[in-house]
This record gives structure tokens, sequence and C-alpha cells, in this order.
């Protein structure tokens, strides 16, 4: 049984709000990671309470992704435990699709997260040796504390864009500057010049959609980055992958194959300018938590100009962008399309399972705290490490409950 270190008595734990001590387990979260861990403990009777920032579910797939998004894995490595896609769906489900299914998830297993609470800050009081979870309610403001013996960490690796600063934007730039979680469509980006900055999976869509509504778009590849065919011959490259894993194939060979097979289907895509990483896909996502580009159409507008490929940026001015090599290009818009970052950092007060990055280490860590969603994995891997959450609460909380009722019947 892992160690907490020994009680000690501190004046500024004193909450002056409402405090509400839960039942059972705190999950921060109401995505696809909680809500799978919801599901896992309404299977088994626990009790659980759901704390949810937004007014929704999901809120990054509903608030902050672009109109076109599709899953860029077939449905089947997408399905949360217990549930699977109905059957009629597509084998890529669009972004409505993929709401519906999490909307249809959450009534299955009754679940009710409270919404509009955004958690403040998380801590581990050693002197009852329960969880102390502070959060502020977007609406009114008021303050509440849950105070838990088990905390569910499941607010995802995407909780916060990341914006970074360069040169000129904000004092120089005239033009329209966003980031691409608030991108819809290219729609009202017809006839403009739009650098998008960025070349992973949201910036080569984006830069895609564009092209689509007659925007003339240049991408930023500051960087080395990994382009597959999200199919070879008809099956999904991930599939293949995870096949291929699953032979017990050492991981650097997995990714020969897959980039042997890109270079097939893809041809040499250094010649436009996309430089591959050294350390193979599969590696570099285990390692670095960077995940690969599934082409979904973006490669051929490359091939033929019609997104043209560009170098970092040095600074912006009235009007245009100098990149490092001199070059200067006049521009309408700015997409950012710079990623996201988790905020765990931010609120929880605990220096083992997370890193200062706020990736976990493992699902499990001490005094009670799990993490969900966390792995570099995906809905996938956010899936397994639910069921074990889901089960390593339950069978505590089983046994527990035996041990009362039996102690109970001894006494009447």
């Amino acid at each position: 049984m892992a160690h907490c270190e020994q009680p000690t008595f501190e004046p500024e734990s004193f909450f002056s709000g409402r405090c509400i001590l839960v039942n059972g387990p705190v999950i921060v979260g109401a995505g696809p990671s909680g809500l799978a861990v919801g599901a896992g403990l309404r299977q088994q009777g626990v009790p659980f309470v759901i704390l949810e920032r937004a007014n929704c579910i999901a809120s990054l797939w509903q608030n902050r992704t672009y109109d076109r998004l599709k899953l860029h894995l077939p449905k089947q490595f997408c399905q949360l435990p217990h549930v699977t896609f109905p059957h009629n769906f597509p084998k890529y489900p669009s972004k409505d699709q993929f709401i519906e299914y999490l909307e249809t998830y959450a009534r299955m297993f009754d679940i009710n997260p409270r919404f509009d609470e955004s958690v403040q800050t998380a801590k581990y009081d050693q002197t009852c040796g329960l969880w102390r979870i502070k959060t502020v309610n977007g609406s009114d403001g008021s303050s509440v504390e849950y105070i838990s013996r088990w905390l569910v960490v499941a607010s995802g690796e995407n909780a916060e864009k990341v914006v970074p600063e360069f040169e000129g934007l904000k004092e120089l730039f005239n033009g329209n500057v966003t980031h691409a979680c608030e991108y819809k469509s290219g729609e009202s980006y017809s006839g403009k010049r739009v650098l998008v900055v960025g070349c992973g999976n949201s910036g080569m869509e984006v830069a895609l959609d564009l092209c689509h509504h007659d925007a003339a778009p240049s991408m930023v590849v500051r960087s080395s980055v990994h382009v597959l065919p999200r199919e070879i011959l008809g099956k999904s490259t991930f599939e293949l992958g995870v096949r291929l894993m699953k032979w017990n194939m050492p991981i650097w060979v997995v990714d020969k194959i897959l980039l042997l097979a890109a270079r097939f289907v893809l041809g040499n895509i250094e010649r436009y300018g996309l430089k591959r990483p050294s350390v193979g896909p599969l590696q570099l996502k285990k390692t670095k938590g960077k995940t690969p580009v599934l082409d979904i159409g973006t490669l051929s507008k490359i091939k033929t100009g019609e997104i043209k490929i560009v170098p970092a940026i040095r600074r912006f001015f009235n009007g245009g962008v100098e990149f490092v090599n001199g070059e200067k290009l006049e521009i309408d818009s700015v997409i950012l399309a710079t990623g996201y970052c988790s905020n765990v950092p931010s609120w929880l007060k605990e220096g083992e399972l997370f890193s200062e990055e706020g990736f976990a280490d493992g699902w499990k860590g001490k005094c009670g705290i799990y993490a969900v969603g966390f792995s570099r994995r995906g809905i996938s891997g956010a899936s397994e490490d639910a069921v074990r959450v889901a089960q390593d609460i339950g069978k505590i909380w089983q046994k527990e409950t035996r041990q009362k009722n039996q102690c109970f019947m001894t006494i009447f």
C-alpha cells in the first residue's frame, strides 16, 4: 500500500465557503475520459461527482473544433468502454456524430456532471486523509469545496490553447488573428491570403478547409513533422501499426515499416519542405507525445502549390510577415494552429503522479489520486485507463461496503 506523509496542521486550509462531502470519487472533467470513468463506476454502484468547467460534456469537441472535423482513426479505436458506435455511423465519424455518441453514452449511464464548476485548487489534506477540491462557479462566482477520498483527474491533455509570442503580431499586424480552437469554417476567408501557423493535424486540416473555400493559405513549417497516409491499401495506418505491435515487433521496426509504406503512398515529402524527424512516428508519440499527421488530402494541395509551405517566422509587420530566411509575404489573416496543453499544473497541488508539463506517469498515484487521458495514447488509451481506475476504486468500495454491512449485522 502506498505510504502518505504524516499529518500536519495548516491554518490556511480552513475554507469559508460551502463544503460538500462526496461519498465516492470526484472526477475533474466531463470529456470522453471523465465519462468513461463515470460509466465504469456506475456499473459497480459507486457514487461519484463529475466537475466540468464548461456548460456541456466534451466541451473541446462541442465548442473548440472546426466544422469539417472527423475522427482521424477508425471508430473502433475511438469508442468508450461498454458501448460501441452505431452500425450506421461511417468508418470515420464526423464531429457531430461523435458528440451524439458521447451524449447518448452519458444518458445510458445516467451521468450528470456539475457544469460551470471550474477547479481552482486540489490538494490532499494529510490531517483528515482526504482530497479537498475547491471550485468557482462560472455563472454566479460562488465557491464550493468538495471533499473526497479519491480524486480522478480527467481534464485532458488539451485543456488550454497554446498562443506563442511573435514580434509585431499584436503591435503591428492589422489583420485578423485567431486560434484554431476558434476557427469553424473557411467560408469567411474566401479570397483572402491566410497564414496558418503550425503543421500538425489541426494546421493541415485548416489549410485544406481554406483551400476548399477559395482562400490562399500558406502554412508555417518550423520543425520536422511525420506525415502518414490515413489509410494504406484501404486499411487504416493506425490499425496496421497496432497489429504489428501485437506481434511483439520492436517499435523501431514498426516505425520503419510505416515509413516505407508512407513513402510508397505519398512519395518523398521532403521535396515539398516537409522534413521528417530522425525518430520514428510511434517512438516520437510515445516519448514526446507528438502525434503524426494523418493526411486526408492536404498533401496533394501542397504538391500542386495551392498550399504554400513557408519557414519559421521572424516578425510580423503591417499587412505581412517576414520569415527567418528573409522572405516577406503579404497576408490578410493569421490562424494559430499552435496546439494545446494541460492545465493540471495550475490547480493540482501534487508533485509525483503529474509532471510540470501536465503529463501523468501512469494511471494511479499515492493517496487516492488517479489520472485518465494523460497517457499520450488518445481515446483508446484513455478508455483503458478509465477501466483500470473504475475497477480499482470499485474493489476498494465493495470491500469496505461489505465490512460496514458485517459490522452493522454484528451490532444488531
